[in-house]
C-alpha cells in the first residue's frame, strides 16, 4: 500500500507511513493535519486526503484481486504465472483484462462453437500452417454443423473471442480511442422541435474529440440523451486499428490469413469496439464528474466560509407576493422571538401597514440589522425597507435562499421549530445564514445548496463523500462553540459524529452548558479517543481557562503554562501580547514529540486566541433602476454578485431574476484556466453587460476591472 499510494502521490515515504498509522488509529483527517504535524512533515489537508483516496482505491484494488483468486482456485486454473501477473497488476482494468479470459460467461456463439466441437479447428487456423482448410472443415460437419462454412464460421466465432480477450490487444485499442476517439451526436428527429429540447440545441448533430470534450459539455451531452433528445456515439479510425490488430496476428497469406481477417473483423465490430468504446465513454464520464464534483466542493468552501454578520438582533423577511412576506425576529443567539406576516406587495399592496409593523418590530426587539431572502418579491422588498426610517441605523442584506425550503421541510427543521410552519422556519434559515452561514447550511444536503453544475448527473457518492469532506474541513477550521452549536454543526466535528451530537445536546440541555474543555469527557459514550480529537476544535466563551476558547489543544496546555513561567506572567496575560510571543526562542521547547510546527501554531494562537478565519459580512446594493432583464442595456456597468462558479464561467446575481454569465473568456484580457483564480463565491463585483438576449433570457456580462 505504502509504495502505491507514494507512486500516485509522489508524497514523502514517511509522511505517508505516519499518516497510515494514524488513520488506523482512528484519527480523523482534521485532527491529523491540525495536531499531527510533526508525524506527517507538515501535510496539508489536500495531502493527506490524497492518502485517504490512494488508500481506499488500493483496498478495492486487493479486495478484486482476492476474489479473483479464489475464482480461479475454484476453477483449477490458478498457475504461478497468473498469479504473479495478478499480484503486480496495479489498477483495476489491467486486473479485469487477466481475468477475462477465466471470467464465467453467458451463452455465447463461441461457446456454442466450443460445445460443436470446433475448438481445434479454430486452433489449427491460428497455427496459420493448415492447408486445404475447407477439407479440413469438412471433417468438422456434424447435424448442428451441416456445412464447412458452418464449421468455419463456429471457428472464427472462437477466434474472435481469443482476440477480445487478448490484454495487449485491448490495450492497443484502449490507446487509439484514448488519443483519437471523436464523441458524435445525431438529433432524435421527432423531438428536435420540443421546447425541452432546446436548452441542448448546440448539441444537436455535434462532433468533437472525446478527450478535449470539456466536462461541462460532456455531461450536457449525456443528459440530452438520458432525455432522449440525442443520440451518442464514439468513433475512431476502424481501418487504422484493424490494421494494427491484423500485425499483431497474421504472420501468413494462405486461407489461414484469410479466415483470421474475418474473425478479427468480427471481434472488433462485435465485442472489442462496443466495450471498449463504452469503457471510453465511462472513463471520460468519470473525469468529467471529477471535474465537475471539484467545482462544486470549491464553491461549497467558499459559500460556508462566507461573511458571517456574528451575534447581532435580526429581523428575517421571506419575501413573498400573493402569500404575503413572513417576518420573524430573532436573538443575537438565532432564538426566534417573534413571527408574522405582512401584505406590502400586490394583491394587498397593504405597503403603509407593512411600513409601520416592520418599525414597530425593530424597535421592540432592538434589531440591529435586517435579512431578506433572495427569492420571489426581494427586491421589492428591498425596496420598501429603504423607504423607511429607522431611529437607529439599521443594515440591510439579501440572503442567498438555495436550499432553505430543503431546510424548512426537514426533520432537523421540525425537531427546532416543532410548532410552527415551514414559511416561518424558512424566515429563520434566512436570518441564521445572515449570522453564521457555516452553522446554518450544515444543516442542508449540500447537493440541495446548487453551487455547482450537473449535480444530479455525476457519481452521487463521489460527490456525497467530497462534499461532506469540505463541510467537516470548513467546521472544524472555524472550530464550534460547543455551548450554542446545533447537533448538525456538532455531528462534523473531528471525533463527534451525529450520535454524539446529539448526546453532547442532550448533556447540555440537562446538565447546563459545558465549563470547561474536561467536562466534555463526562458526556456518556465520549470516550478518550473522541476526546483527543475534538477537543480543540470545540470552543468555550468565557472560560476560566482562556486556551479553552482557542484552537490549542488541551494536550499542549502544560506547554503553554511551561512557556507563560518561563516569562514570568500568567496565561491571560500572555495571550495578545504579539511583543512578547514573538520574541520567545521556541527552539527551546522542541522535544521528539513536539516540533516547530507545533510551537509556531500555538504562537499563532495566542497572538489572537479563537480568531475567526472569515471575513465580516457587508452591506451590498444593486442598481435600484434595475428591475427586469428589459431594464439591462448592452454597455452598462452594474454591481453584482457571483452567485455560482462553474469551469466554463461563473454566474452573477445583478438584481432581478436572470442571474448573468461571465464567460470564463471575459474574465481577464488573458487566457484564464480557472475561473476561481478571478472570482470567489458571493463576491461582491463591478460588471460591463456586453449583449442581452431577451428571448432566451440571457445575459452576458465581462468583469469590470
Amino acid at each position: 500500500m505504502l509504495h502505491y499510494i507514494q507512486k500516485h502521490t509522489q508524497l514523502p515515504e514517511s509522511g505517508i507511513k505516519n499518516t497510515l498509522k494514524l488513520l488506523a488509529e482512528d484519527c480523523t483527517l482534521p485532527f491529523i493535519a491540525r495536531y499531527r504535524k510533526e508525524a506527517t512533515g507538515n501535510l496539508d489537508e489536500v495531502e493527506i486526503g490524497q492518502i485517504i483516496t490512494y488508500k481506499e482505491q488500493f483496498e478495492t484494488l486487493e479486495k478484486r484481486k482476492t476474489a479473483i483468486f479464489k475464482s480461479l482456485e475454484e476453477q483449477g486454473v490458478l498457475t504461478d504465472e497468473l498469479r504473479s501477473k495478478l499480484n503486480t497488476a496495479q489498477d483495476l482494468t489491467t486486473v479485469e483484462d487477466i481475468y477475462l479470459p477465466y471470467k464465467k460467461k453467458r451463452k455465447t456463439k463461441a461457446e456454442t462453437a466450443r460445445k460443436n466441437g470446433l475448438e481445434p479447428l479454430a486452433k489449427m487456423i491460428m497455427s496459420q500452417n493448415a492447408r486445404d482448410l475447407e477439407g479440413l472443415a469438412h471433417r468438422y460437419t456434424t447435424n448442428e454443423v451441416p456445412a464447412a462454412e458452418d464449421a468455419l464460421e463456429g471457428a472464427r466465432h472462437i477466434i474472435a473471442e481469443w482476440i477480445n480477450e487478448r490484454s495487449d490487444i485491448r490495450s492497443g485499442i484502449r490507446y487509439q480511442l484514448e488519443r483519437f476517439a471523436m464523441i458524435e451526436t445525431k438529433v432524435v428527429k421527432a423531438k428536435e422541435t420540443d421546447e425541452k429540447a432546446q436548452k441542448f440545441r448546440d448539441y444537436f448533430n455535434w462532433s468533437e474529440s472525446l478527450s478535449r470534450c470539456p466536462s461541462h459539455r460532456l455531461l450536457a451531452i449525456l443528459r440530452a440523451e438520458t432525455e432522449g433528445y440525442i443520440r451518442v456515439k464514439i468513433t475512431i479510425d476502424d481501418e487504422r486499428v484493424l490494421e494494427k490488430i491484423e500485425r499483431k496476428i497474421i504472420r501468413s497469406h494462405n486461407d489461414c490469413a484469410a479466415q483470421i481477417t474475418l474473425a478479427i473483423k468480427d471481434a472488433y465490430k462485435r465485442l472489442l469496439l462496443p466495450s471498449l468504446s463504452n469503457e471510453a465513454l465511462s472513463e471520460a464520464k468519470k473525469k468529467a464528474d471529477e471535474t465537475a464534483i471539484q467545482v462544486f466542493a470549491k464553491n461549497l468552501q467558499q459559500l460556508l466560509l462566507g461573511a458571517p454578520l456574528g451575534e447581532k438582533r435580526i429581523l428575517a423577511i421571506d419575501p413573498g407576493f400573493r402569500t404575503g412576506c413572513k417576518v420573524v425576529c430573532l436573538d443575537a443567539q438565532g432564538k426566534l422571538l417573534h413571527n408574522e406576516t405582512i401584505y406590502p406587495h400586490a394583491p394587498k399592496n397593504d405597503d403603509k401597514g407593512a411600513i409601520k409593523k416592520i418599525s414597530s418590530l425593530t424597535d421592540a426587539y432592538k434589531i440591529e440589522a435586517i435579512a431578506i431572502g433572495n427569492g420571489t418579491a426581494s427586491r421589492e422588498t428591498e425596496r420598501l425597507i429603504k423607504r423607511i426610517h429607522f431611529k437607529n441605523e439599521m443594515q440591510v442584506f439579501v440572503v442567498s435562499e438555495a436550499g432553505a425550503s430543503i431546510y424548512s421541510a426537514s426533520k432537523i427543521a421540525r425537531d427546532e421549530f416543532p410548532n410552527y410552519d415551514v414559511t416561518v422556519r424558512g424566515a429563520v434559515s434566512i436570518g441564521r445564514r445572515l449570522a453564521d452561514p457555516l452553522a446554518e447550511l450544515v444543516k442542508i444536503d449540500a447537493k440541495s445548496i446548487g453551487v455547482g453544475q450537473y449535480q444530479h448527473d455525476v457519481d452521487q457518492t463521489a460527490l456525497k463523500n467530497s462534499l461532506d469532506r469540505v463541510v467537516e474541513n470548513c467546521v472544524n477550521r472555524v472550530g464550534v462553540n460547543i455551548n450554542t452549536a446545533s447537533a448538525p454543526l456538532l455531528s462534523y466535528v473531528s471525533g463527534i459524529g451525529p450520535k454524539l451530537a446529539e448526546g453532547i445536546i442532550r448533556f447540555r440541555e440537562s446538565e447546563g452548558s459545558f465549563t470547561t474543555r474536561i467536562t466534555i469527557k463526562k458526556v456518556p459514550r465520549l470516550g478518550g479517543k473522541a476526546f483527543e480529537q475534538a477537543a480543540g476544535f470545540l470552543r468555550i466563551k468565557d472560560a476560566e481557562n482562556p486556551l479553552d476558547d482557542s484552537s490549542v489543544h488541551p494536550e499542549r496546555y502544560k506547554l503553554v503554562q511551561q512557556i507563560a513561567k518561563d516569562q514570568q506572567i500568567s496565561i491571560s496575560e500572555m495571550i495578545g501580547n504579539s511583543t512578547l510571543l514573538k520574541g520567545i526562542d521556541l527552539q527551546k521547547y522542541v522535544t521528539e514529540e513536539v516540533g516547530m510546527p507545533t510551537l509556531t501554531d500555538i504562537i499563532t494562537e495566542l497572538e489572537k486566541p479563537g480568531l475567526d478565519i472569515r471575513e465580516k459580512a457587508k452591506v451590498f446594493t444593486f442598481n435600484q433602476n434595475i428591475r427586469t432583464i428589459e431594464d439591462v442595456q448592452a454597455g452598462q456597468l452594474l454591481p453584482g454578485i457571483v452567485n455560482n462558479i462553474t469551469n466554463f464561467g461563473c454566474f452573477v446575481d445583478i438584481g432581478i431574476k436572470e442571474s448573468g454569465l461571465i464567460h470564463i473568456s471575459n474574465l481577464a484580457d488573458g487566457f484564464v484556466s480557472d475561473v476561481s483564480a478571478h472570482v470567489s463565491l458571493q463576491q461582491q463585483i463591478i460588471v460591463k453587460v456586453l449583449e442581452v438576449d431577451i428571448s432566451r433570457k440571457r445575459i452576458q456580462l465581462k468583469l469590470h476591472k
